[in-house]
């Protein structure tokens, strides 16, 4: 940090316990502010590539859904009864419901639904539905020798992973503690059972590699 700019200073405005996870892993202030420089800015190289992802699996799942019930998918009462209804925690029939109110262009509706929504399309009670008919010709680049459940659970195991990076970073949390390296190498893969020259193009363009190479 330069030299002319008071440390502590900073500390206040930043808050002693924000900052007191970074000064934890560190020997004094400065370090600790450098690492949560880095820790926002990798946090911040995350992005496009959490952003592809998400992208790719909701353009995934809504593929299988518009073969199914038509470009009305989200009015269509025999999916929208398949959804989970539970009284408490997250509901994704009312989450549906609450998105598909906003407009009557299913385009528009498909981005207003959360990354949970989609990762709980991948459960298995979409499998006779969605999965066991569809997962091949929609994940095209998956294990052809390993069965489509085993296959749909792992990739609903990544997502879960990546969400909660996801949610981390999107709160402004700490996540230098991660093995960041196995996040990205996840999110690649996901993408690359979808389309493997978009997780080619993702690879070559991002700049979270190199952020991990250089942690301080």
């Amino acid at each position: 940090m330069n030299s002319t700019v008071n440390s502590e200073r900073v500390k206040g405005i930043l808050s002693s316990p924000r900052l007191s996870t970074y000064e934890k892993e560190t020997s004094n202030l400065q370090d600790a502010l450098e690492l949560y420089l880095w820790n926002a800015n990798t946090s911040g190289a995350f992005f496009p590539c959490l952003h592809i992802c998400e992208v790719t699996i909701r353009n995934a799942v809504s593929e299988v859904l518009f073969k199914l019930h038509g470009n009305q998918w989200p009015w269509d009462n025999g999916f929208v009864n398949t959804l989970p209804n539970p009284r408490k925690g997250d509901n994704p029939r009312r989450n549906l419901e609450s998105a598909r109110e906003k407009s009557s262009d299913v385009n528009k509706v498909i981005p207003e639904l959360s990354f949970v929504f989609w990762q709980k399309m991948l459960t298995s009670r979409h499998d006779n539905q969605l999965w066991l008919p569809h997962f091949r010709s929609t994940f095209p680049n998956t294990d052809n020798s390993a069965g489509i459940k085993t296959l749909r659970g792992e990739i609903y195991k990544d997502l879960e992973k990546i969400r909660r990076l996801r949610n981390r970073i999107a709160h402004h949390e700490p996540i230098f503690s991660r093995k960041l390296d196995e996040d990205y190498k996840t999110i690649i893969k996901v993408i690359g059972y979808r389309c493997k020259d978009t997780a080619q193009w993702l690879s070559l363009n991002q700049n979270v590699v190199s952020l991990l190479k250089n942690k301080p």
